[in-house]
Parts: C-alpha cells; sequence; structure tokens
C-alpha cells in the first residue's frame, strides 16, 4: 500500500509521541525524520501483519511472534512487509517476551528506513494507543481553532467595501500559499501571497479551465487566456476528480464540469473551485494540502461565489435601468453609457443541435458568459439568439454555435446592425462557417443618394413586399449566388420549397433571375429594405 488511506484526523508527529515522558519511548533505529506522522496505534503479533495494516500506523509488538533462532532473514521479510504496507514505525516492548530488541531487527529497520522505538517494561500498548488519541485530539483542537480562526478573518475582509483584494490575501496568509481569482473576461487573475514558478502558474492555469463552465472557458480562452497540456488530475476528500480540458475547436454540446479539481505541479498543491455560473474561479497553490486547509479555501470560495453573484447583480441593475429609460423614452445613445460603452456590436446566434427549452435556456446562458454581456435575447427555444456586446470585446468562434456579426456601429445604428447580424449568421449557417461577420467595407449603393436608393427598391420590390417570405428567400438565395440546397439550409426550409417561392419571385417581378443585371439590381434594392 504504497498510498495508504488517511483519516480525516489531523496525524500525530512521531517526536511529538516521543516527548512524552511518561510513555518512556526511545528511537533505536530508522531516520530521525521531523516529518514521520502517525495516524494511529495497534498492537500486532502476526509474523506478517500485511494483510491487517491500512498505512501510518505505529505497529506495536512484544516480539512473541519471533521463532528461535530467528535470523537477519526473517527480521528483513518482517520489516519489509511493514514497509509496503504503509507503517510509519514500529514499536518493541522488552517485556515479557525480550529483554532487549533483537541487533538483527535493529539492522533490517536502519536498511528499510523504518523508525524502530523501544516500548520500556512500565509502559503497556494501551497507554501508547491512548497517548496517539490524546494527542490526535489535541491536534484536532489546535485544527479546527486554526479553521474557525481563519473563517471570521474571511468573513471579516469579505465585509470592507472592496473585499476582494483582503479576502485573497487573508486566504493566502492562512494557507501559506497562493491564492488567485480568474474572471471569464480577463486573462490576468487578481492574486495574493508569494507568486509561485511561471510553470507552476501555467499548471493551475490549466487547471482552472477544468472547472469552468464549458462555453465560459472557451470564451475566456478566445480572449487570450493561455493554455498548457493538462496535467494527471487528482482527487481531495470527496472532491470530484477533474477531466482533461476540452479543445476551444472542439465543436460538442458542452457538457457539466465539476466544481472543483486537484493536481500537484513541481511539488505544489493546487485546487480550483468554480465560483457559480458566471464563469469566476477560484484557483490556489500551497505547499501542502490538509484536510482544514481544504476547508478554509472551500469558505474563500463560497464568499468569494457571493461577492462575484454581487457584482453580476450590479451589472443587472444597471441593465434594468437602462432598460426601464428606453421604455420612458430615453434614446438608446443616452443609455448607451449604463451598458457599458458608446460603441456596439450586435451578434446573432444559433447552436449547432437542437436542445429541449430548459436546455436551450442554460445555453443561452452560458453563451451570455461567454461573450462577456448580460444582454441577451432568446427569441425562441432551441433558436436564435441575439446579443450586444461593446465594441472593444473581442468575438471568436464558440464551440457548439454559429455565430453571425454586425459591423461596429452607435446606438442610434442598433437596430440596422441586428439586421446586419441576422444576415450574417443566415449566410453563415448556409457555408457551415462557425463565425462571420458582417462587410464594412465602402459599397456601390454609397454613390446613390439613400432617398433615392430607397425610393428606387421600393418601386422594383413593390411586387413581392407584403410577401415577407418571398423577400427573405430571394434575399438569402442572391447572397448565397443561387444555390438551392445552401438557401434551403439558412432557412430552414426544403430545397423544392425555395425553387417556387423564387420561381414565384421571378413571376411576380417579370424577371430574369438567370441574368447577372437583374440579380445585382435586384439586391441593391433588397439591401435598402
Amino acid at each position: 500500500m504504497s498510498d495508504p488511506m488517511e483519516p480525516p484526523t489531523p496525524p500525530v508527529s512521531l517526536e511529538a509521541l516521543l516527548a512524552r515522558a511518561d510513555l518512556g519511548l526511545r528511537r533505536v533505529a530508522g531516520p530521525d525524520d521531523p516529518a514521520t506522522v502517525v495516524h494511529w496505534a495497534h498492537a500486532s503479533e502476526m509474523a506478517d501483519p500485511y494483510p491487517y495494516l491500512l498505512g501510518g500506523e505505529l505497529l506495536l509488538s512484544a516480539g512473541a511472534h519471533i521463532p528461535e533462532g530467528a535470523g537477519a532473514g526473517y527480521f528483513d521479510a518482517y520489516v519489509s512487509r511493514i514497509v509496503a504496507a504503509g507503517g510509519a514505525a514500529l514499536g518493541f516492548g522488552l517485556a515479557p517476551v525480550h529483554d532487549a530488541v533483537p541487533g538483527a531487527l535493529v539492522e533490517a529497520c536502519e536498511m528499510h528506513g523504518l523508525p524502530l522505538l523501544e516500548v520500556p517494561p512500565g509502559t503497556t500498548f494501551s497507554g501508547v494507543a491512548r497517548a496517539v488519541w490524546q494527542l490526535m485530539a489535541q491536534a484536532r483542537l489546535a485544527e479546527l481553532r486554526r479553521v474557525t480562526e481563519a473563517q471570521q478573518s474571511l468573513a471579516a475582509a469579505a465585509s470592507r467595501p472592496d473585499p476582494l483584494h483582503p479576502l485573497l490575501h487573508q486566504l493566502a496568509q492562512r494557507i501559506g500559499g497562493w491564492a488567485a481569482l480568474y474572471a471569464p473576461d480577463t486573462e490576468e487573475p487578481v492574486t495574493a501571497g508569494p507568486p509561485p514558478p511561471p510553470m507552476t502558474r501555467e499548471a493551475l492555469n490549466t487547471l482552472t479551465e477544468v472547472v469552468r463552465p464549458a462555453v465560459a472557458a472557451a470564451g475566456s480562452r478566445a480572449s487570450g487566456a493561455r493554455g498548457v497540456p493538462p496535467l494527471e488530475r487528482g482527487r481531495e476528500w470527496g472532491r470530484v476528480g477533474a477531466a482533461a480540458p476540452r479543445s476551444a475547436e472542439q465543436r460538442t454540446t458542452p457538457r457539466p464540469t465539476p466544481t472543483s479539481a486537484t493536481d500537484t505541479a513541481n511539488g505544489t498543491h493546487l485546487t480550483a473551485y468554480a465560483l457559480g455560473p458566471h464563469g469566476h474561479v477560484l484557483g490556489v497553490a500551497a505547499p501542502h494540502r490538509t484536510p482544514g486547509d481544504h476547508t478554509i479555501a472551500s469558505a474563500a470560495a463560497v464568499l468569494l461565489t457571493l461577492l462575484t453573484a454581487r457584482q453580476q447583480n450590479d451589472t443587472a441593475e444597471a441593465t434594468a435601468s437602462a432598460l426601464v429609460r428606453v421604455l420612458l423614452g430615453t434614446p438608446p445613445e443616452n443609455v448607451a453609457p449604463l451598458l457599458g460603452g458608446e460603441r456596439w456590436q450586435v451578434i446573432h446566434a444559433r447552436p449547432d443541435d437542437h436542445p429541449a427549452p430548459d436546455d436551450a435556456l442554460t445555453a443561452a446562458g452560458t453563451l451570455a458568459t461567454a461573450l462577456g454581456t448580460p444582454l441577451i435575447d432568446q427569441e425562441d427555444a432551441g433558436g436564435t439568439v441575439r446579443a450586444l456586446i461593446p465594441a472593444d470585446r473581442p468575438v471568436d468562434p464558440l464551440p457548439g454555435w454559429t455565430l453571425g456579426v454586425s459591423t461596429t456601429v452607435t446606438p442610434e445604428d442598433w437596430p440596422a446592425a441586428d439586421t446586419q447580424a441576422a444576415r450574417a449568421l443566415s449566410r453563415a449557417r448556409a457555408t457551415r462557417t462557425p463565425l462571420l461577420r458582417h462587410g464594412d467595407r465602402p459599397a456601390l449603393a454609397d454613390l446613390v443618394e439613400p432617398h433615392d436608393a430607397d425610393a428606387h427598391a421600393r418601386t422594383l420590390l413593390a411586387p413581392i413586399a407584403a410577401a415577407p417570405a418571398l423577400m427573405d428567400t430571394l434575399r438569402t438565395w442572391l447572397s448565397l449566388h443561387g444555390s438551392w440546397d445552401r438557401t434551403a439550409v439558412a432557412l430552414s426550409v426544403h430545397r423544392n420549397t425555395v425553387r417556387q417561392r423564387v420561381a414565384r419571385c421571378a413571376a411576380l417581378l417579370e424577371a430574369d433571375l438567370d441574368d447577372p443585371d437583374v440579380r445585382m439590381e435586384l439586391w441593391f434594392a433588397l439591401r435598402r429594405t
């Protein structure tokens, strides 16, 4: 048992046990290592105690199992089995069987690196076991006091006007390591404590992506977060083991992610905690990982979840205020500063599959996190999602979604940008492109006065203007260079329906739609509507 199961109680230092004057224990062999700890005491006179040990024991024996004339081979096999079982130390009682510790046993313990303690005749094995449990109770009480004091200091830090830095500082101080708060829309985390080496920090960056919601993780990678190959994941006292993060290029439906994950890099213990559904993650790097440290970090994670949720609520309040102002007649350009910018992009997004209504709402929420905006509109269950984001926020392909992006506009041009994004999404779906942006270079239409262009468009399209299905079909068909199949995909109709509608348009317009000049003139007119 090279990896013994440890109980959820603090172990006892072997040095502390040796320091008990009432026991009179004496080390006669083995390493003098202050880090040696004992998890429990167990008495056994079996010649092979391996099947009865869990690991971490101080094994107590009076040597009754030692046959007469036993040589070095017997003691070597005996000690090697204790070491293989994960035993912490061996206590040898001097009475009533043996008056002294056998020399061959001392040599075997020295060779295998197992601490060997001499138990004097006046000390019972029950007394040694009781001392172990007394020391464990004292350590448990001290650990509870440490955890309680840490939780109190974390709560006090969380109540300050600017709580994030003080809270992270307290966490780093209490665990003796480094703490970092990763936001979904920024590359550099808020940190506290002595920073770990670059490779360890990179490993923690990778571990945070394991617990971040799938679409939010894709969004943070798209905004520039770096990644390294995932390390082997571990488990920590009832927490969920972590799987390797998926690539941003994998266009799969987001799967449930664990709430925490652990790892080890360069001898440093790493832990990542998901802070709610918005994509915030707490990362911790510490030289050790104890149940008490885990409790302290978990308390900090709960407080940070509440604090980051409050930040989201502040954003929601600003959004609600902007909505009220628009409903009461305030022009959009006067409301835009409340939402975070003066120039904007409109995004139309559609999931690659067709989720159930409840899943569609969840997907829209994760899309909002990935794009870093609360301004999301779910048009219909499983259908198109519209988003409004500041122009300075990058938009990159997201796994599981097809995106259409407008040009950068001011608030008064939001309706036009909405149309641009819808057309870009339609073309993206037809061409199976993950992301397509509306072109913003000068067009031939700019050479014509807008009033004249609008009048010409109304006259030319008047025969089909009252039929939105015909208008949409003709526009999509022309934008896709007359492709029946891709137009059918973009409109979610059968290709024969496309043929019938286009033929109807040609009849009503009395135009030859195979003529490139006619197509160009119709496209010019459709762009004005």
